[in-house]
């Protein structure tokens, strides 16, 4: 294993990262990446490292982010932001079609199937990889497949990197999507820092990223360089700032569906759709109808829900979800259970986003040890 990782990785310096996002737009890629806005690491489109984070990190928990300062000028020094992929690839708002009145007709134009931008993500962690897959999945692998997602999908190029730095509210270690990435990506770096030295191992995933690297200066990857590469990772994987309890996650949830922790936590959350919104998984999506004020012409679009709006689960004669206890139930239990016998896996990949943007702080880690402590077995026992 480690001959095969050292021949399928190189090492490139600092000024290496610049040649590497100059040889991806010269391949007609448009680079988006994290960069500091509004006191938050982003994603946004960037050029250079120098619109990198550099030098800055993040500082989690529930309910708070902040950004601080770092000493040693990392690129990647920081976790997670608000941001996921998914805006990029699931957009948050998309033009289905339009309509124009024609005398006592109308006449509907389906919007034109524009070819989407080649992008190249910039610093995808392992935790938002698996997240991209799980959205593969459901979007692109079921029965019918999102035309709009499928083609942003196939024009991606992925730049992994291996988190060197855990937020306070990441568990991804628990949900084995981290912190080392293993698959989804063309090329994946981690940044090596160590005094004087900054250099970047960078590991080849597939063909179009070794065209890529082969466009760069390198010099091939030695064993020590591998070594560093895994300590990073190791250092990372033992600073989780929390842990989440997965055995029998799926039955736990389903034998506890009228546990009192639901009613606690609904005194609490204020169903305001933050950690849908910035859930790297989470696919809900409503249309909406919008016509301009002469009635002459109209358009339907396509844009992101949450299953915490009352909308979202209304049915002939009202909401399924009317009650906030009802909705939070409904999010936790598809996200750890029945996402699982939907579609294969967990719809958790241990990010942390939803309980740091969650404005009064609830954490699902916590939920699930609070029922897992004091659950009811089915004849209603506490066990």
């Amino acid at each position: 294993m480690g001959d095969l990782r050292q021949r399928s990785s190189v090492v490139i310096d600092r000024g290496g990262v610049d040649e590497l996002f100059g040889a991806l737009a010269g391949a007609g890629y448009k680079l988006v990446g994290p960069t500091v806005r509004d006191r938050a690491i982003v994603y946004d489109e960037i050029r250079t490292t120098a619109d990198l984070p550099i030098g800055w990190t993040d500082e989690q928990e529930p309910g708070k982010y902040r950004l601080r300062p770092r000493s040693d000028g990392a690129l990647f020094g920081y976790a997670v932001g608000p941001h996921s992929w998914k805006q990029f690839l699931q957009v948050p708002w998309l033009r289905l079609w339009r309509a124009r009145r024609d005398g006592r007709s109308f006449t509907v134009t389906p919007e034109p199937g524009e070819a989407p931008p080649r992008l190249a993500i910039i610093g995808a962690r392992s935790c938002e990889l698996h997240a991209i897959a799980v959205q593969d999945r459901v979007l692109v692998g079921g029965a019918v497949a999102d035309p709009d997602y499928r083609a942003r999908r196939e024009s991606v190029f992925v730049v992994a990197v291996n988190c060197g730095e855990p937020g306070g509210t990441c568990f991804c270690v628990s949900m084995a999507t981290g912190p080392r990435a293993t698959s989804g990506y063309d090329l994946a770096l981690t940044e090596l820092l160590d005094g004087d030295r900054h250099e970047f191992l960078v590991e080849i995933g597939s063909e179009a990223g070794a065209e890529i690297v082969r466009a760069i200066r390198s010099r091939p990857a030695e064993v020590s360089d591998l070594d560093a590469s895994a300590s990073v990772v190791e250092a990372t994987a033992a600073r989780m700032g929390r842990t989440l309890d997965t055995r029998g996650i799926r039955d736990l949830l389903y034998g506890n569906l009228e546990h009192s922790r639901w009613d606690d936590v609904a005194r609490r959350c204020l169903a305001c759709t933050n950690c849908t919104m910035v859930c790297p998984t989470c696919f809900c999506t409503t249309v909406e109808d919008h016509v301009d004020l002469t009635g002459a012409e109209s358009e339907r679009v396509r844009v992101w829900d949450s299953c915490f709006t009352a909308g979202h689960s209304h049915l002939h004669g009202g909401s399924v979800h009317g009650s906030i206890r009802s909705r939070y139930r409904q999010w936790l239990t598809h996200k750890l259970a029945s996402w699982i016998d939907q579609f294969g896996t967990s719809g958790c990949v241990g990010c942390g986003r939803c309980i740091t943007w969650c404005p009064v702080g609830i954490d699902l880690t916590e939920e699930v040890a609070a029922i897992r402590s004091s659950s009811v077995g089915p004849k209603g026992e506490a066990t």
